[in-house]
């Protein structure tokens, strides 16, 4: 399996560079045709839809919208992809950020019970506790 950076994933989705869109797909075609999808790591998701809010001012229902057709592909693969829909989900249903809902989704995978924090818009998600 091959892993995938922001830069081609925000390529991938954007379009905004012909050129780089164009080598993006070939790689990911490429991947497809030996039996692999690429992988998005939580890394790469969480800078991705960093990028797409704060440097291309997509609206959250885009993002969403570009987060969840990538859950439906067959040739991308997630890092803890039941986080990631559980995350996202989350995410569309509430104000807390998308990083917030992830973090929390990941730690309860991981067993936490809880998640503390000190931000009041996380603090309306289930699964997080205040300070």
């Amino acid at each position: 399996m091959l892993g995938v950076d922001t830069n081609v994933l925000v390529r991938y989705l954007v379009r905004d560079d012909q050129l780089q869109f164009e080598k993006a797909q070939r790689l990911i075609n490429r991947e497809v045709r030996r039996g692999e999808p690429v992988l998005v790591s939580l890394l790469v998701l969480l800078e991705t839809e960093w990028i797409l809010r704060s440097r291309y001012t997509l609206a959250k229902a885009e993002i969403f919208a570009a987060i969840s057709a990538l859950l439906d592909a067959t040739d991308v693969a997630f890092e803890d992809e039941p986080s990631v829909e559980h995350a996202i989900y989350s995410w569309n249903n509430s104000a807390a950020d998308f990083a917030d809902c992830l973090i929390e989704a990941r730690n309860r995978r991981l067993g936490c019970r809880a998640t503390a924090t000190f931000d009041g818009k996380a603090l309306k998600l289930a699964g997080f506790i205040s300070v």
